[in-house]
């Protein structure tokens, strides 16, 4: 169906996984930045905050190269029978979780941090293990912080065009993602449709920007301490 090859449903598909993804695999490290005071940790921040300075087509190009046949990646997958990754779907999601990471990171990182430490101190002398402190006291503290992640890595996910276009090129019903559809309507000439889809994203950032803001305004209101 032309529905499901459109480049506004490969958006959508695209930044759900890609959400769902970082957040399994942000919420540890998060919690581990959260509670360590080694230097180690100082060197993995340096590392997931890379791509919010990093030009995204610099970013793009090396994943692309390591994705590539003869890349450091690929060429394991290739010897696997799997194939390269690069300008397909998957290699935009390897994409697309690398580009956002610091994006969920970074407030659940924060959450975590407000968490009163003497709670959980609490619960280990009543016998709670570090498994049932995590979900039974910083998990629900944090809420806030884990919409506010999930909102912002949604977003972040949605509006990328550099990391995209490098690792997933423009291929329709595949990869062209609607950063890229506005890129090509604009080459076009049809700026009536990029218009439309222009305000369309601008639109919805705005929503989801008012909405992180509503959840840190709500958060902060009932903690003013």
């Amino acid at each position: 169906m032309e529905l499901f090859q459109s480049p506004l449903w490969i958006t959508i598909k695209l930044a759900t996984i890609s959400t769902f993804i970082l957040l399994l695999i942000s919420t540890p490290m998060a919690w581990w930045l959260s509670r360590d005071k080694g230097k180690f940790k100082a060197v993995v921040e340096s590392v997931v905050a890379i791509p919010l300075v990093l030009p995204p087509t610099v970013l793009g190009f090396y994943l692309l190269i390591a994705l590539s046949p003869n890349g450091f990646l690929g060429a394991p997958l290739e010897a696997l029978g799997i194939g390269s990754l690069a300008f397909t779907f998957e290699g935009l999601l390897i994409g697309s979780i690398i580009y956002s990471l610091a994006f969920v990171v970074r407030p659940l990182q924060n959450s975590f941090e407000s968490v009163n430490d003497e709670l959980l101190e609490a619960a280990a002398t009543l016998g709670a293990s570090p498994l049932d402190r995590f979900f039974s006291i910083a998990v629900p503290l944090s809420i806030p912080g884990f919409l506010t992640a999930t909102a912002l890595g949604f977003a972040h996910t949605v509006g990328e065009f550099g990391v995209a276009l490098m690792i997933g090129g423009n291929i329709p019903g595949e990869t062209r993602v609607m950063s890229i559809e506005i890129f090509n309507l604009v080459e076009a000439l049809n700026y009536d449709q990029a218009h439309f889809y222009s305000a369309g994203l601008m639109i919805f950032s705005f929503l989801l920007l008012f909405l992180v803001s509503m959840i840190n305004f709500n958060s902060s209101s009932k903690n003013p301490l």
